[in-house]
C-alpha cells in the first residue's frame, strides 16, 4: 500500500495536491504538451497528404471543346471556337510587362514559398461563410490552379492547390512558373495567355508591348469583367485607376524610376470589342444575352464559360427571330434614308418578344450587326419610355394598396380626385398623369412598376416628370412589364435558356420563373382594354387594309419631346369580344367599362408582346440625338416608325 500510495500517474489529471478549480486546470506543463502533441498531429497528417498528393499532368481546358448554342427547337444556332491562346517563352515578354504583373499580383513573387498561407485562410472562411473566394493568392497557386485543377471553389480543391503549390515552388524555377502563368492566364475577350491578350487589346505580339499597355494588360487579370475599358464607362474609370496604381507600384518597389513613370500619363487605350464572323447578324446579340441569363443564374464568369465545352439550349424562336430582323430591315429601308434627311443619320432600333404565360424571350433584334455594332439595343437601358410608361401610372391608380378588390375606372377617379386616365391614355394627354403622381404618389408608381417586371435601376429620380416616362427600360424588360397587363396580372421574370449542360451533366441554377400574381386581375384587364384603344388609334389602317386582330398597345406620342419612338403590342388572344372595345379616334374619350375579373392567365395564349424602340446615337456620344425628323414624318418625331415594324412582324412570314 506504501509503495501504491508514491507512484506518480502517467498523466497527472485532475491534478493532485490541488483543491477547488485548481485541481481542473491543466499545469502549463500539461498545455505545452497539448499544443507539441496538436502541432506534431497536424505535422504528421501534412506529412501524409503532402506524400499522397502528387503534382497532375497538365489538364486540358475544356475551351478546347467549343460551346454550342441552340435555337429553342433543338437545332443548333452557334458554335463557339476554341480557347485563343499561344504559348510565348519569357525571352518573348518585356521586363516591363513582367514587372506589372507582378507588382499587380504577387510583389513577393521571387522570395516567397509560392503560397500565401494568410490568402488561403481567407479564402477558406470566406467558402464556408459562402463569400466571394477570389484574392489572396500568389502567382504560383493561380498557376497550379489554372495549370492543374479545376476552378470549383471547394475546400478540397483549395487544399490540393496548396500542397501542389508548395511541391511546384521546390520543383520548378520561379523562372518557369511565371512563363506558364503569363501564358494559361485568362485576360477578357477569350484571350487566354500574354500572347492572345496582346494581340486582342492592341494588335500586336507581347514583345512589342510598352510598359504602359503591359500595366493596362495587368489590370486585367484582376477580372477583365471589371476592368476591360471597353465594356462600360464605370470599367474604363476602374482599369484606369488600377493602372495608374500598377506604374506607381513599380516605383514604390524599385522596378521603375520616377522619370521612367512620368513617360506614362496618358491611358493607353485598347482597341474596340469584337465579335467573331460566326456570331453576325442577331446571333451575337442573342448570345449576350443568353450569357447574361446564365451568369446571373449560375454564377459562372465570361472566363468559365470561355473554357468552352457547355451545351446551351436557349429560348430563342428561329422563325420569330428573323421575321423580327427582316421586320426592321424592310420598315427601315422604307422611312429611314440618310442621303435625304440629315435627321436619319444615326437611328437605331432595338426590339424584343416575350411570352406572356413564362417570361420566354422568343425572339430579340439588338442592331444591323453584332460584329459591327456592338452594343445591344434590345437591352440597353439608355432610352426614355416616354408615354409608353403611362400605362404602369394607370394601373398603380387603379391597384388598391392594401390588397382589397381593386376600384373601377369611376370609382378611382372618385377616390383620387383626377381625371379618367384611361382616357387620357387614349387621347395622348400628359398633365392627367403628373396630376395621378401628385396624388397616388412617385413611389407607389415606381414600385408597381418595377413588381411588373422593370428593372429599379433603369427608373429614373422621382421627379415631377417621372410619370411621364423619363425611365429608360430595355426593350427586353418593357416587352416583359406589358405582358403583366396581357396575363391576368400575372408576371413571370424574362429568362433566355431553358436548360445548360457541361461534360454531359446538368449545370445548376437554372429554373424557370413562376408567374406571380403582382397586379389585380381585374385592373390588369381594366388596362389592357384602355390599350387596346391605344392600339386601334395606332395601327389603324395600313395600305387601305385595317390590322384585324384586336392590340393592346402602349406607344410613345409626338407631344413627349423625348429622344426616343416606342411601340409596345399584345395581340389578344380572345379576339374582338374581349370586353368593351374603346373608340378608335383620339378625341372620342369613350371611357372602357370594367371587365368581370378574368382567371388569372386567360386570354394570354402563347402569342408574344414585342416592344420596339427607335432612337439616335452617334456612337462615341454620351448622349441621345433628337428625334425631330427623323424619317420626314409629319410627327416630326418617327413616332410612327415602330408601330410599323411591329405590324410587319405581326404580319410576317
Amino acid at each position: 500500500m506504501k509503495g501504491t500510495k508514491g507512484r506518480r500517474r502517467f498523466i497527472d489529471y485532475p491534478r493532485q495536491g490541488r483543491q477547488g478549480p485548481r485541481r481542473w486546470l491543466p499545469s502549463w506543463r500539461q498545455w505545452l504538451s497539448v499544443v507539441a502533441l496538436g502541432v506534431g498531429g497536424l505535422a504528421g497528417l501534412f506529412a501524409v497528404v503532402y506524400a499522397k498528393i502528387d503534382i497532375p499532368g497538365e489538364n486540358t481546358l475544356a475551351g478546347q471543346e467549343a460551346t454550342v448554342y441552340y435555337w429553342a427547337d433543338g437545332s443548333q444556332m452557334v458554335s463557339v471556337g476554341a480557347v485563343n491562346r499561344q504559348n510565348v517563352t519569357l525571352d518573348k515578354v518585356p521586363d516591363s510587362v513582367e514587372n506589372s504583373v507582378i507588382a499587380a499580383e504577387n510583389a513577393t513573387f521571387y522570395s516567397d514559398a509560392g503560397v500565401s498561407l494568410q490568402g488561403i485562410g481567407r479564402a477558406l472562411v470566406n467558402m464556408v461563410s459562402g463569400e466571394e473566394t477570389q484574392g489572396g493568392s500568389t502567382i504560383t497557386q493561380q498557376y497550379v490552379k489554372n495549370t492543374y485543377l479545376s476552378q470549383d471553389q471547394t475546400v478540397t480543391r483549395k487544399v490540393k492547390e496548396f500542397i501542389i503549390s508548395l511541391k511546384v515552388s521546390n520543383q520548378k524555377s520561379k523562372q518557369e512558373i511565371l512563363r506558364g502563368y503569363l501564358n494559361t492566364s485568362w485576360f477578357g475577350r477569350n484571350s487566354y495567355g500574354i500572347q492572345a491578350a496582346a494581340h486582342t487589346y492592341y494588335g500586336i505580339d507581347a514583345k512589342d508591348l510598352n510598359p504602359s499597355q503591359g500595366a493596362l494588360l495587368a489590370a486585367l487579370l484582376k477580372g477583365s469583367e471589371q476592368y476591360d475599358p471597353g465594356l462600360s464607362e464605370a470599367n474604363h474609370r476602374r482599369a484606369e485607376a488600377r493602372w495608374k496604381w500598377i506604374l506607381d507600384r513599380q516605383v514604390t518597389t524599385g522596378k521603375m524610376t520616377a522619370r521612367e513613370r512620368a513617360e506614362y500619363r496618358t491611358f493607353p487605350e485598347p482597341r474596340g470589342i469584337s465579335k467573331p464572323t460566326s456570331q453576325a447578324g442577331q446571333t451575337g446579340y442573342l448570345v449576350d444575352v443568353a450569357n447574361k441569363f446564365i451568369k446571373s443564374g449560375t454564377g459562372l464568369t465570361d472566363k468559365d464559360l470561355a473554357r468552352g465545352g457547355y451545351r446551351i439550349h436557349t429560348t430563342f424562336d428561329k422563325k420569330r427571330t428573323h421575321r423580327l430582323e427582316k421586320a426592321v430591315r424592310d420598315v427601315r429601308r422604307e422611312t429611314v434614308d440618310p442621303r435625304q434627311r440629315a435627321a436619319d443619320n444615326y437611328v437605331e432600333f432595338g426590339a424584343a418578344s416575350v411570352r406572356p404565360k413564362d417570361g420566354a424571350i422568343v425572339a430579340l433584334y439588338g442592331g444591323a450587326d453584332a460584329t459591327r455594332h456592338f452594343s445591344n439595343n434590345a437591352d440597353t437601358t439608355a432610352v426614355p419610355a416616354g408615354s409608353a410608361f403611362k400605362p404602369f401610372v394607370l394601373a398603380a391608380a387603379l391597384q388598391r394598396p392594401d390588397g382589397e378588390p381593386a376600384d373601377t375606372a369611376e370609382q378611382a377617379a372618385k377616390k383620387t380626385g383626377f381625371a379618367d386616365l384611361g382616357g387620357a391614355l387614349m387621347m395622348a394627354q400628359s398633365p392627367p398623369f403628373v396630376q395621378a403622381g401628385q396624388r397616388i404618389g412617385l413611389e407607389r408608381i415606381r414600385d408597381l412598376a418595377v413588381a411588373t417586371g422593370l428593372r429599379k435601376e433603369s427608373m429614373a429620380p422621382l421627379e415631377q416628370t417621372f410619370p411621364l416616362g423619363t425611365s429608360a427600360p430595355s426593350a427586353i424588360r418593357m416587352a416583359s412589364a406589358y405582358t403583366t397587363f396581357a396575363n391576368g396580372g400575372l408576371h413571370a421574370d424574362p429568362y433566355a435558356v431553358s436548360e445548360m449542360t457541361h461534360d454531359g451533366r446538368s449545370v445548376s441554377g437554372f429554373h424557370r420563373p413562376e408567374p406571380v400574381q403582382v397586379l389585380d386581375a381585374g385592373v390588369a384587364q381594366q388596362v389592357s382594354s384602355a390599350l387596346e384603344g391605344v392600339g386601334w388609334r395606332t395601327l389603324g389602317a395600313r395600305d387601305g387594309a385595317p390590322f384585324q386582330q384586336p392590340v393592346a398597345a402602349g406607344r410613345t406620342e409626338a407631344g413627349d419631346r423625348m429622344k426616343s419612338a416606342w411601340f409596345i403590342g399584345s395581340p389578344s388572344a380572345a379576339g374582338p369580344d374581349l370586353g368593351a372595345v374603346p373608340g378608335t379616334g383620339p378625341g372620342d374619350g369613350v371611357r372602357p367599362d370594367p371587365a368581370p375579373d378574368p382567371a388569372p392567365g386567360a386570354g394570354a395564349g402563347s402569342e408574344p408582346t414585342t416592344a420596339v424602340t427607335m432612337f439616335r446615337n452617334k456612337p462615341g456620344a454620351p448622349e441621345l440625338l433628337p428625334m425631330q425628323g427623323v424619317g420626314g414624318s409629319g410627327t416630326g418625331l418617327g413616332t410612327s416608325i415602330p408601330p410599323k415594324i411591329w405590324q410587319a412582324y405581326q404580319q410576317g412570314s
